[in-house]
C-alpha cells in the first residue's frame, strides 16, 4: 500500500502514514492533499485523488523528539544499503566494536554489511584484520532523517523536506558527500 507524507499546519514534516490513512484524514476534513500521486481512489459516489503530501488544518504540537531510534530500516537507509567494509550490497547488521567485547549497540558502533564480511570480522577488531571503514558511522540528525529513516521515499515529497536536512541525508545515503 502507497504512503503519504503528513506535513503540519506549519509545513513541518510529521510522519509518514499509509494511504488508507490520509483518505479518512482528508473526508473528515482534518488534512487537505498538497500532491496527487496520479491515481483515484473510488467508492460507489465520488472519486477523490490519491494524495502524495497531506497537511493537517490545525497546528499539532509535537514533544520533544529525542535522537532518530536506531532500527533496522533507518540503519540500513543511513547506509545507502552498502557494506561499510568493502562496498557490496549488505544484508546484515554488524557492531564495528563487538558486543562481546564492550560495544554497544548504538548508532555510532553499528554499520550495515554484507554477508561475507559479516562472517569474516565474527567477534574481532577491524584493526585486528587490517580494514578500514569506508565511512565513520554516526548517528543521523535533523527532521528528514525520521521521514527517511522509514524506507519509504517519493520524489514528491523532497521539496516538502528539503529545508529540514532532506539534501544531506540523501547525499548521504547516495554515499555522496553533503554539499
Amino acid at each position: 500500500m502507497p504512503h503519504v507524507l503528513v506535513l503540519n499546519a506549519s509545513y513541518e514534516p510529521l510522519g509518514v502514514v499509509p494511504l488508507r490513512r490520509a483518505l479518512i484524514l482528508i473526508l473528515n476534513d482534518k488534512a487537505v492533499s498538497l500532491e496527487d500521486s496520479g491515481a483515484l481512489m473510488r467508492s460507489a459516489t465520488c472519486a477523490i485523488p490519491a494524495p502524495s503530501v497531506v497537511r493537517l488544518k490545525r497546528f499539532v504540537r509535537v514533544p520533544f523528539r529525542g535522537p532518530v531510534p536506531l532500527t533496522r530500516r533507518a540503519l540500513f537507509a543511513r547506509d545507502g544499503g552498502r557494506c561499510a567494509y568493502c562496498g557490496g550490497a549488505a544484508s546484515s547488521v554488524d557492531h564495528v566494536i563487538p558486543r562481546s567485547r564492550g560495544g554497544q549497540h548504538v548508532w555510532d558502533n553499528v554499520v550495515a554489511a554484507c554477508r561475507r564480511c559479516n562472517h569474516v570480522k565474527a567477534d574481532r577488531h577491524i584493526t585486528e584484520l587490517g580494514w578500514r571503514l569506508r565511512h565513520q558511522p554516526a548517528p543521523p540528525t535533523g527532521l528528514a532523517w525520521r521521514i527517511i529513516g522509514t524506507g519509504h521515499r517519493d520524489p514528491r515529497w523532497m521539496p516538502y523536506l528539503q529545508p529540514y536536512g532532506a539534501d544531506d541525508a540523501l547525499a548521504r545515503i547516495d554515499g555522496r558527500t553533503p554539499a
